[in-house]
């Protein structure tokens, strides 16, 4: 191979946590790992010049050449991957397709890719580069397993300077011993996989920075490794933040040590206060009666919880929003998050409710759990489409936030930081007047289904 070979890796624009103002244009995120360790898996022989792109804090290079350009699409962002993808195809680059939608739906892929990668790519990115150095390029490449130990230190050289709230992000653990019944990680079959502790303590600790994410699916699922790998940083003396299930309540030792390690947020799933929807989509291991004492426990230790919550289940009806605000602001959850159930292709959940024929439309560009793409039950689409900005616009007022931010005393920073961002992505929400595709009626959008 020729040296100076160019190589484009793009995350499409998912627009939401986006902050643009002016020549500012950041957002509210963590630093994503996918473009970063896809770069760091690159072959170091093979001198590609390497480009990232993350569509959400930087602009793509429509106007430049580039031998391969490789894309990693969600469900939401599928369209946009295929028309990008469409593009550079245009131009002559070969494209490669990867990501959760692609393992999900990869027949769809193939029509807009010279080559797919399917699952995995620790061993399949590498093979692909060195194949198409060698000219025996195939159209798929296939890993179910994958293989975490020993992996390279992402390139985040490459990335995009103050994109992103916290630019240091690491994983210890791949996959969900959950079987949720709205989860890509199930429908995919990511399985479970946990890095050696000694490996990912070492890469916190060339972190130069204070603060780094876990971005794991649940860092706590396996609680011994868990212990394990905390207690291992606290010496470390970084601040960061994560996503757990609601279950570590159950375990004191391990609250103990998520705060001595420096946890100081957690990104927590809690998903609605009504116990029969989680036993619809196979939660069950939440207990709403435990909300209180959870949020209370992580207070204890100066620890600020984002809770999520899902609209849209079949027991919900137009009082879900209003009750569930109040429950919000009752057991003082800091910076709540909303989104609405959206049946990803793969997922049982998908499966029952195109069987039931409850879906409006297979449009990706829509499945971001952000619009509506369902039949509610007990509710019209519009009704919970109107729902879910209401919730969004009432949670995040200006003294709501006030509220919520200076009760926690010296960690108020995290609070008001998210809370400002949601209040910021709340304008944006209304201002989106493409809340369903032009082409369903009227009706199916108001009527609620017999």
């Amino acid at each position: 191979m020729k040296p100076g070979k160019k190589l484009l890796l793009i995350m499409p624009h998912g627009r939401i946590h986006k902050f643009k103002f002016s020549f500012i244009n950041t957002s509210f995120r963590e630093a994503p790992l996918t473009l970063t360790t896809l770069a760091a898996l690159v072959p170091k022989y093979l001198n590609f010049h390497i480009t990232l792109i993350d569509e959400s804090v930087q602009d793509i290079p429509y106007n430049n050449y580039f031998d391969i350009v490789g894309i990693s699409c969600l469900t939401g962002t599928a369209v946009q991957a295929y028309e990008i993808a469409g593009h550079f195809r245009r131009k002559g680059s070969l494209i490669v397709l990867g990501g959760v939608h692609v393992t999900l739906m990869p027949e769809e892929a193939k029509e807009h890719a010279d080559t797919i990668v399917v699952g995995f790519a620790e061993k399949t990115w590498p093979r692909l580069l060195i194949d198409y150095n060698e000219n025996r390029l195939k159209k798929i490449y296939a890993d179910t397993k994958g293989d975490i130990n020993n992996l390279p230190v992402p390139r985040r050289n490459l990335q995009k300077r103050f994109g992103y709230m916290i630019g240091n992000t690491v994983f210890a653990t791949r996959g969900c011993k959950g079987a949720c019944s709205f989860c890509t990680v199930h429908a995919a079959k990511f399985g479970w996989s946990q890095r050696p502790v000694p490996q990912v303590v070492e890469e916190i600790r060339n972190i130069k920075a204070r603060r780094f994410v876990f971005n794991d699916v649940h860092i706590t699922q396996d609680t011994d490794y868990a212990k394990e790998l905390l207690t291992s940083i606290i010496p470390l003396k970084k601040e960061w933040g994560g996503l757990a299930s609601t279950s570590i309540v159950k375990d004191p030792e391990l609250l103990d040590i998520l705060a001595k390690s420096g946890c100081s947020y957690l990104l927590i799933g809690f998903e609605t206060f009504n116990q029969m929807s989680l036993q619809s989509i196979a939660k069950n291991r939440n207990r709403t009666g435990l909300y209180r004492q959870l949020v209370d426990e992580l207070h204890k230790r100066k620890i600020t919880v984002q809770g999520c919550f899902i609209f849209g289940f079949d027991f919900d009806t137009r009082e879900v929003f209003r009750s569930t605000l109040d429950l919000i602001n009752t057991i003082r959850i800091d910076i709540p998050r909303y989104a609405i159930l959206t049946p990803y292709p793969g997922t049982k959940i998908y499966d029952t409710l195109k069987k039931e024929n409850r879906l409006l439309h297979e449009n990706w560009y829509y499945y971001d759990t952000q619009h509506v793409v369902i039949k509610p039950k007990n509710l019209s689409a519009y009704e919970l489409d109107e729902g879910f900005k209401w919730i969004y616009e009432q949670t995040f007022k200006i003294n709501p936030i006030i509220h919520r931010t200076f009760i926690k005393g010296k960690n108020f920073l995290i609070p008001f930081l998210g809370n400002l961002a949601y209040n910021i992505y709340v304008r944006k929400l209304y201002k989106d007047k493409d809340r369903f595709p032009k082409s369903i009626e009227v009706d199916m959008i108001h009527k609620i289904e017999a």
